[in-house]
């Protein structure tokens, strides 16, 4: 008869399956942090691009517009039409030895009817290049005078600077072939994007005139071109982007 001995060990499994050391926890834990910084960073740099996007296209239309003015410069005076560029490149400038009104008229004088033509045409031709009209919100067709007042008309250079704008928008839409397409051009956010106004004497291009030349120098249309500007949920939409 065998008798067992109480006292003998018991057999331990030493290869625990469930068992994992304090080095292999660090070590998960490590890989764990790489990815999540990894992820992080990606995410930044995701974010970056997207804000350098954002300002990108809020700032070109500044670079199309002053493009555009002086591509529209250059094929006028290159026809003998001598206008500027005014107002840090916003402003194509037509100055009265360009375009000339008799005095307190508003119509176009046959003589000036091909400036006119002219300045219409050149006009839509570089806005609708590469539609870069999209990047515009107004083109005002705007009439200057200068403070010298005249019987004619009890409104004054208010009726006479607004007819004037009036007349060369008439033209536009009435003599030229891209009348009709003038008149239907819209802006990024489908409102016309042509419109006239008259300032009278309250924009002077030149002050305490004398002479008659210095007097001539504020008779003028100004064509301003105004940019489509970014509005509070573009701004927001970065601030979110920073955050």
């Amino acid at each position: 008869m065998r008798f067992s001995n109480k006292n003998q060990p018991v057999a331990v499994d030493e290869e625990n399956p469930y068992w994992m050391s304090f080095s292999d926890i660090m070590a998960s834990l490590l890989v764990i942090f790489i990815l999540a910084t990894a992820a992080l960073i990606l995410e930044l740099v995701n974010k970056r691009e997207e804000i350098e996007q954002n300002i990108d296209e809020l700032t070109k239309a500044e670079s199309v517009r002053q493009e555009v003015l002086k591509e529209i410069e250059k094929d006028l005076k290159d026809k003998n039409i001598p206008i500027e560029i005014a107002d840090n490149d916003t402003v194509l400038r037509i100055p009265e030895k360009a375009l000339t009104f008799e005095s307190s008229r508003w119509d176009i004088s046959s003589d000036s009817e091909h400036i006119v033509k002219e300045i219409g045409e050149t006009v839509y031709f570089h806005i609708k290049k590469d539609e870069r009209w999209q990047y515009f919100d107004t083109i005002f067709v705007e009439g200057h005078t200068d403070n010298q007042q005249y019987k004619n008309n009890p409104r004054g250079n208010w009726d006479l600077s607004t007819s004037r704008a009036v007349s060369i928008w008439y033209y536009w839409t009435t003599q030229l072939n891209i009348g009709e397409a003038l008149k239907a051009q819209r802006n990024y956010s489908g409102n016309n994007l042509f419109s006239v106004s008259g300032y009278a004497d309250t924009r002077l291009a030149e002050t305490n005139c004398i002479s008659a030349e210095c007097h001539s120098k504020n008779r003028r249309i100004d064509i301003r071109f105004t940019v489509k500007k970014p509005v509070i949920n573009d701004y927001k939409a970065i601030k979110e982007q920073l955050n």
